[in-house]
């Protein structure tokens, strides 16, 4: 049996199209589908409430911390299958994904396995952000953002297919991060002799921040909670996590000599390197779109390496006394009554 999770809040534009994408993969076993919503203002709740009425398979229960990683506790703590799906509201799995995902488990040693991420928009904004995070300027050379063409193993990826032993070993989501608790369970995994396995093959669908100001929120709590993921698994996984906020104190640090002590080189040079990497970047995305719709690029690269950097140096002086309290706080999931199932060979 296959368990798919879907922590929501108020996304009424898209939850739709994120169920439907499951039933769309004719999964060749049982399977159950649970929403725990975040208590939604937008109509989100009268939706769930609408489709759990026509389909027996969709289990609807309530979050009332309204966070992500609360709300997958709350489901996991429920679910019955050999093996655990988190979807995103704002996404859908392609064709064929939890299937491709599950018929690999007999031929990879993995505990988690899943593909790269699709990033799609739906304003003209929305096309500048999606060439944004999926390029390695941007990403910093995340594979399940900016695709792969080899199948290797990784130290994160979205919407994987985990085995349910994985949880019984490790816990559930850490509800002190906001943002970065799929990455922070990921890390976690790994530190514990896990392997993580990506493939070309599988694929989903990601809807991204139609609005500068929702982008710019978005990337500054991956930075912020990035600082909380680092001290819980007490390891810099990637030196891509510390980049931007090198550039943005590098950014304060020279206007600060500027302005006191009246020596302009430094910021001159910090402006003119990274505005020629941007550009350099910027033309070379363009080509690959076709110049479809990249006019904006050099201001997002700008704003999403600023936002994470900025939300980086926050979260350092934010969780300043946290260093040594590293404890995973995986509350809402009932680790102790989550049993263990066999797992079902029957799925070629």
């Amino acid at each position: 049996m296959v368990s798919i999770i879907l922590p929501v809040r108020n996304e009424h534009n898209y939850i739709v199209e994120a169920i439907q994408s499951i039933y769309d993969q004719k999964i060749r076993d049982e399977y159950e589908i649970i929403i725990s919503d975040g208590m939604s203002t937008d109509g989100t709740r009268e939706i769930i409430k609408n489709i759990v009425k026509n389909h027996k398979s969709i289990k609807a229960i309530d979050n009332p911390q309204k966070i992500v990683s609360s709300g997958f506790n709350i489901a996991l703590s429920i679910s019955k299958g050999n093996y655990i799906v988190r979807l995103d509201g704002h996404a859908k799995l392609c064709p064929n994904y939890i299937n491709k995902c599950i018929s690999l488990f007999k031929e990879i040693d993995a505990d988690c396995i899943g593909g790269y991420t699709k990033h799609f928009p739906k304003s003209f904004i929305g096309e500048n952000i999606s060439i944004a995070q999926t390029s390695s300027f941007g990403a910093g050379g995340a594979s399940f953002r900016t695709g792969i063409h080899k199948s290797k193993y990784v130290d994160t990826l979205a919407f994987g297919v985990y085995k349910r032993s994985v949880f019984k070993e490790i816990g559930g989501y850490d509800i002190e991060l906001v943002r970065n608790q799929d990455e922070e369970f990921n890390y976690r995994l790994i530190q514990n002799g896990g392997k993580i396995w990506l493939d070309p093959s599988i694929s989903s669908i990601y809807y991204v921040r139609n609005s500068v100001i929702g982008f710019i929120k978005q990337y500054f709590n991956y930075g912020f909670y990035k600082v909380r993921v680092i001290q819980k698994v007490r390891s810099i996984i990637s030196i891509r996590h510390l980049v931007p906020g090198i550039f943005v104190f590098s950014i304060i640090a020279s206007i600060f000599m500027a302005l006191t002590l009246d020596h302009f080189i430094p910021i001159k040079l910090l402006v003119l390197s990274y505005f020629t990497i941007n550009l350099f970047f910027t033309l070379y995305e363009s080509i690959k779109s076709k110049f479809n719709h990249s006019i904006f690029l050099p201001l997002i690269f700008f704003l999403m390496h600023f936002s994470y950097g900025f939300g980086f140096l926050l979260g350092l002086f934010y969780f300043i006394r946290k260093w040594r309290k590293n404890t995973v706080i995986d509350s809402n999931f009932n680790k102790r009554e989550f049993i263990q199932l066999p797992v079902n060979e029957t799925i070629d």
